[in-house]
């Protein structure tokens, strides 16, 4: 597939790195001073404290597992490498973090803002992402195996080479996505909107595509095979006779699939 037909953000070639605010750096006992405060905020109902402003600070590497980080400020951060497991980031700000290879596995990141992040290669396995804001994310190679993106917003992010195995990514966002070579297998995607998403060589073993919108989506190589696409939008017969079907795929009436999943 020639490159200009990959998914391409908007903003690409418009941002001026040079311009990026200047990294913070905080002692440990700064940040453990910023993590208590931020404690007493939340259970004193915003009444005592201050909340966590970690605005383009280096954390990197940092252990947060567990706590309780309901909208905290993070926005630009560097967060490389850092351990969110079972954390609460709901509503937390994210936007424009740098996060490869961070965990956030179990975590709830519920209505969360990571808009244009860095996660790549990042575990957010079983995590909670429920209308999360993920548009133009760095997404590859990204785990979220089980994890819950039930009306999330990834438009325009590139998850090429990601796991969303069993997700739940009922009326997600998804338009305009780079997912070659992801893996849907199982994936629960009822009324997704996936119009001009890039699913070229992706997996899509028994999921659940009903109500789901797909025009113009790109399917070449796709394995469709026992997945379930009964009243789905925008779908084409040209668009299914480059996919992979079988006996067990569930195609819209006056559509027909190709028999050939094995590859």
């Amino acid at each position: 597939m020639a490159e200009p037909d990959r998914p391409r953000s908007p903003f690409a070639g418009m941002v001026d790195l040079s311009a990026r605010t200047p990294v913070r750096v905080l002692s440990p006992g700064e940040i453990e001073r910023m993590i208590a405060e931020h404690r007493l905020y939340q259970e004193s109902e915003y009444h005592e404290g201050h909340r966590a402003n970690f605005s383009s600070t280096d954390l990197a590497g940092r252990d947060f597992s567990g706590l309780n980080l309901r909208g905290v400020k993070m926005d630009r951060a560097v967060l490389r490498g850092v351990n969110f497991s079972g954390a609460h980031l709901q509503r937390a700000n994210l936007i424009g973090a740098i996060l490869p290879e961070a965990r956030f596995d179990r975590a709830d990141l519920s209505g969360a803002r990571l808009s244009g992040a860095n996660l790549v290669s990042a575990n957010l396995e079983n995590a909670c992402l429920a209308k999360a804001d993920m548009e133009f994310a760095l997404m590859a190679n990204v785990v979220l195996r089980g994890a819950c993106l039930r009306e999330a917003d990834m438009s325009g992010a590139q998850l090429d080479a990601a796991v969303f195995s069993r997700a739940d990514l009922r009326k997600a966002n998804l338009r305009g996505t780079g997912l070659r070579n992801a893996r849907l297998d199982g994936a629960d995607l009822r009324e997704a909107r996936l119009g001009s998403a890039f699913l070229v060589g992706a997996s899509l073993r028994g999921a659940d595509l009903r109500g789901a919108y797909l025009r113009l989506a790109k399917l070449d190589a796709a394995d469709l095979s026992d997945t379930n696409l009964n009243g789905v939008e925008g779908l084409t017969q040209a668009q299914l006779d480059r996919a992979h079907c079988n006996s067990g795929t569930k195609l819209p009436v006056g559509l027909t699939g190709v028999e050939d999943a094995k590859r």
